[in-house]
C-alpha cells in the first residue's frame, strides 16, 4: 500500500498507543495472551506512526514494525537498538491475531511483549517532546 497522510496529532497517536499498551497489560480470567500481545504490537505501531506525523511525513499502512522503523531511518530518525528489538512484535499482528497455526503465548512471552511496547512508547514520547524542547 502506498503511504498516506492521516488525521490526528502525534500526541493523539501516542495517547492511542498508551491506550493499546494499557490493554496489553491487562490480566484476568478468559483473556488470551495472544490478543494482549496484539495490543502490545498495536501500541508500538501507533507510537512509530506518531513519529511520522510529527515530521509531517506519510507512512505505510502496515503492521510491519521493521518496515516502519526503516522508514523512520529514511527520514533521519536514528532507531536505537532497544527499539529495533521491538520489531519482533510484528508477529503478534500477523501470526497470532487469528486462531491456529501458532504455539500459545506464555506468561513470560507476554511480559516481554509488554516490556518491548513500553520501551517504544516511552521512546516515541521523547522524540515528540524532547527534554528541554
Amino acid at each position: 500500500m502506498p503511504p498516506r497522510l492521516v488525521h490526528g496529532s502525534p500526541e493523539d497517536w501516542l495517547r492511542r498507543a498508551q491506550a493499546s499498551l494499557a490493554l496489553a497489560q491487562v490480566h484476568g480470567e478468559g483473556l488470551l495472551r495472544e490478543d494482549l500481545c496484539y495490543q502490545a504490537q498495536q501500541a508500538a505501531e501507533k507510537a512509530l506512526k506518531a513519529l511520522y506525523i510529527a515530521r509531517g511525513q506519510a507512512f505505510l499502512f502496515t503492521h510491519d514494525l521493521d518496515r516502519l522503523a526503516m522508514g523512520l531511518e529514511g527520514i533521519g530518525i536514528e532507531i536505537p537498538e532497544s527499539i529495533d528489538q521491538a520489531t519482533v512484535l510484528t508477529r503478534y499482528a500477523m501470526d497470532t491475531r487469528y486462531p491456529g497455526g501458532f504455539e500459545p503465548v506464555g506468561a513470560a512471552e507476554h511480559q516481554e511483549a509488554v516490556r518491548l511496547a513500553e520501551t517504544v512508547v516511552a521512546w516515541a514520547w521523547t522524540q515528540i517532546a524532547p527534554p528541554g524542547g
